[in-house]
């Protein structure tokens, strides 16, 4: 259910357009308020608005080293209540800090949040610093969901690292009822002024809210597309091509004698997998159109996959590229991630254009993609939440395949390498970057190739 517009648009005094954002998630404890936190934190990085996450729970960790029990979070337990304020205070300070002073652009408030008045008073520290305030609410009544998550994630909390595991469940379930009580969810009539979101039921059902600016619809539809079924990706590149064994970038050859070899190893290990329902994504390249071709299975081809454009460097060698423009080759090592060739693309750019193909993937179960090294590369950093700076220089290497697992708060990543030899097509950032560089410094990383 949708409601786009607020009845009031009132508009804090302070807060323009373009002013910081302040999510705030809601919820009872285990209901994954965490997961979607550093979730939403990794895509809006990712997509290259500076985001961050402030866990108000780790902030209690660090004030009080030693938790005892779930008397802590009673209501009646007045020191409890006390801490729990000191450390809401201090995570709002750096919020502060890092919106106002650094220039973040998204700072994500994960606490539980689950009172009216909680919820008032960062209303009023944000209109006091300019934000704009977008709420986040799980709510989920599925006790095997609650149980999987108090198994998957809370047990390994730090709080219960000398407990055994019905000791911890225990414990926490009580810790869950002292919230209970006093919980107020985001209410349709009470809060209709409020921007929020609500998710039921791990996104079974949704309630949309006053939903403000740009920022806000993304959140949204991305929060919208995740779930949390479990599944792997499988990432890989094509086969070796003709022009990467001439060690030159880019273009549109077929497959070299060794890249048609590993297209069989690489149905053996899909195989091997059993996987259940997969479905294969290819780009619209000849290589990587030609790999997937010997999986014997249908498969789907994403323009939006193609490699990277390097436009007047394509099908150039790196030692081409340095004679012809050593200006551009310098300014692309100072700078590889927004570096842009010569009507063609930069990593930004491509990033930008593999959003649709996250999106799809956070919707999907399990799908094996079949691509290029920069397209790789973007993909990985989505799911690894790797900066901008260390994006360019992930290593995929050719006939290995990454398989991705979603665990907890992260992703677990397993390599398979397909045991066909082929060239490296991997260049490490060289140590001299000046645009007056020697020749020979500038190729001093460049992949030997034939």
């Amino acid at each position: 259910m949708f409601t786009s517009l607020c009845p009031s648009q009132r508009t804090p005094p302070l807060c323009m357009t373009n002013c910081p954002t302040l999510i705030v998630t809601v919820g009872l404890p285990a209901r994954g308020k965490t997961y979607i936190s550093k979730k939403l934190t990794r895509y809006l990085n990712w997509i290259g608005v500076p985001t961050k996450e402030f866990n108000v729970g780790q902030y209690r960790r660090e004030c009080v080293k030693i938790y005892k029990s779930f008397e802590f979070f009673r209501p009646d337990n007045e020191e409890g209540l006390k801490i729990r304020k000191q450390c809401a205070l201090a995570a709002c300070n750096d919020v502060r800090q890092y919106l106002s002073v650094e220039g973040g652009q998204v700072a994500v408030f994960d606490a539980t949040n689950t009172t009216r008045e909680r919820r008032a008073t960062i209303m009023r520290f944000a209109e006091q610093n300019g934000y704009k305030v977008f709420f986040v609410e799980s709510v989920c009544e599925d006790p095997s969901v609650i149980a999987a998550n108090i198994q998957q994630v809370k047990l390994g909390s730090p709080d219960y690292t000398d407990r055994n595991t019905e000791e911890a469940i225990q414990d926490f379930m009580k810790r869950i009822k002292c919230y209970e009580n006093s919980y107020q969810p985001l209410d349709e009539n009470l809060d209709r002024e409020l921007s929020y979101i609500k998710i039921m039921d791990v996104g079974q059902r949704y309630l949309v809210n006053c939903v403000l600016d740009h920022i806000q619809s993304r959140i949204v539809y991305y929060l919208m597309n995740i779930h949390i079924t479990p599944r792997s990706i499988y990432l890989c590149r094509h086969g070796e091509s003709d022009l990467n064994v001439r060690g030159r970038i880019g273009g549109d050859s077929g497959l070299s004698p060794r890249g048609k070899e590993v297209r069989y190893a690489l149905w053996r290990f899909i195989q091997d997998q059993n996987i259940k329902d997969l479905k294969v994504w290819t780009s619209q390249m000849k290589r990587s159109i030609q790999t997937a071709e010997a999986l014997g299975v249908p498969y789907e081809q994403w323009k939006a996959l193609n490699e990277i454009d390097a436009g007047v460097c394509e099908e150039m060698m790196y030692e081409e590229i340095q004679e012809h423009y050593p200006l551009e080759f310098a300014l692309r090592d100072q700078d590889k991630y927004r570096y842009r060739y010569p009507k063609g693309e930069s990593y930004e750019d491509l990033v930008q254009r593999l959003e649709p193909v996250i999106m799809e993937l956070e919707r999907q179960e399990n799908v094996l993609v079949i691509c290029h090294q920069a397209v790789m590369r973007c993909l990985l950093a989505y799911f690894l939440d790797k900066s901008a700076e260390e994006l360019p220089y992930l290593k995929c290497p050719l006939h290995t395949v990454l398989k991705l697992t979603p665990v907890a708060y992260g992703c677990k990543v397993e390599s398979i390498y397909l045991n066909v030899e082929a060239v490296n097509t991997h260049r490490d950032k060289p140590e001299n970057v000046d645009i007056s560089r020697l020749p020979e410094e500038a190729l001093l990383t460049v992949p030997a190739h034939y």
